[in-house]
């Protein structure tokens, strides 16, 4: 399936001006252009409200979503399937199933069960990419594939590809369960000696560069890694020669730290030969970079809440969230529905981590400003009704709110 064929689709279906309507419909937002068009600024009363300067979908996720509704409008007759998540955002996956979109998920091993796919049925893949295991059995199954692949994704690929043909363990900074260090990880294998190695954060990668000094011991490594690593992985030999690469939407800063300790290690054991044996690119997206320093931007003027929106198991949105929390009260809400402007309480999960709190009077009295940011995952409806809420929290009417501001805007007949 590597070129565009009537059976592959990569490069979408040609039917953007059909389906663009309906997502303007369902994810757009009138309150999320106003304030874009206020210099992401908007005051009501008492509440500031601050809008990050990157936030929301990002082109390889508005891309996914966009080939999904092609998919549906291209095939009504036929069965649609998706492996796994076409992103992490609750409301854009319960959309697509009540288009009718089957959603196969994985088992505790990652493996997808595509038995009840049939040769002419349409299968999905999601913009985090599929293992090249499960690539390989749908193209055994000869059904239709429309693939939302990201393209940064596709580069960390290369890059992953690149260093195990040429014999090196790529080291994967990210999360081993996550469904794009999956699939990354992966490619591997299109090389009968290719290896990797994930690690989560500097932590353990700080584990990895003791090894590569000589410092540890062989059996606790493999346990402590267990899981994380290629069939068959040594650690004496594989990490001889390291290529490093991370998921996508890792935070910068620590993905090139870890790089760099890497290298330092690298660099003691090996002497001169370690330019040789040491390899690292920077395959962080520019959408979960411009987040991330918009974010850094927006903090250079503390707001005095953060309210970050977006899924819960959304790896960029989770960092963003951290990034916040470093600095200001931070609340990370899945959407909206989160905010009861009855109660005026907030639902939202703990910073990187699992357990949901349920918070009362968080937002300040007198004049607040509140800071607002989003996953790449997120859509600006979700934004928007959050903002809503949080007025009507305030006792101010939304849409009186917007035909005020508007009418405010529109220029004056002449006298």
């Amino acid at each position: 399936m590597a070129n565009e064929t009537s059976r592959y689709f990569r490069k979408g279906l040609g039917l953007k001006e059909e389906v663009q309507p309906v997502l303007e419909s369902e994810y757009g937002s009138s309150l999320v252009s106003l304030l874009k068009e206020r210099d992401h600024r908007l005051d009501v009363g008492r509440l500031r409200f601050r809008l990050a300067e990157s936030f929301g979908f990002c082109y390889g996720v508005d891309r996914a979503v966009e080939y999904a509704y092609e998919a549906r409008e291209k095939f009504p007759d036929r069965r649609l399937f998706l492996v796994g998540e076409i992103i992490h955002n609750p409301y854009v996956n319960r959309q697509l199933r009540e288009m009718g979109v089957t959603f196969i998920y994985p088992d505790d091993r990652g493996r997808f069960d595509f038995s009840q796919v049939e040769d002419e049925d349409v299968v999905i893949v999601p913009a985090f990419g599929v293992r090249l295991e499960d690539f390989e059995r749908l193209e055994e199954k000869d059904c239709i594939v429309v693939d939302t692949t990201c393209g940064s994704v596709l580069l960390v690929w290369k890059r992953v590809e690149s260093y195990a043909e040429d014999g090196f363990t790529a080291l994967i900074h990210g999360k081993h369960y996550h469904e794009e260090t999956r699939a990354t990880s992966s490619r591997v294998r299109k090389w009968e000696d290719g290896t990797f190695l994930i690690v989560r954060d500097m932590d353990e990668a700080e584990r990895v560069c003791r090894y590569i000094r000589g410092e540890g011991d062989r059996e606790a490594f493999l346990d402590f890694f267990e899981g994380k690593y290629s069939e068959g992985f040594d650690p004496d030999e594989d990490l001889g020669r390291i290529g490093v690469a991370n998921q996508t939407t890792m935070v910068a800063s620590e993905s090139l730290a870890i790089a760099d300790r890497v290298r330092e290690a690298m660099e003691a054991r090996w002497g001169e030969e370690a330019d040789e044996r040491f390899r690292s690119f920077d395959t962080i997206c520019s959408a979960t970079q411009d987040r991330q320093d918009a974010v850094h931007e927006m903090l250079e003027d503390e707001p005095d809440v953060m309210v970050v929106i977006g899924g819960y198991n959304s790896s960029n949105t989770n960092h963003l969230a951290h990034l916040c929390s470093q600095r200001v009260p931070t609340f990370h809400i899945e959407d909206a529905t989160c905010v009861d402007p009855e109660t005026g309480r907030i639902s939202h999960k703990e910073i990187m981590g699992e357990e949901l709190h349920d918070t009362p009077d968080w937002l300040p009295e007198g004049e607040v400003e509140i800071g607002l940011t989003a996953g790449a995952s997120t859509p600006d409806n979700k934004i928007g009704e959050t903002i809503e809420r949080i007025l009507r929290l305030d006792g101010r009417d939304p849409g009186r709110v917007l035909s005020e501001v508007r009418g405010r805007e529109l220029p004056q007949a002449a006298g």
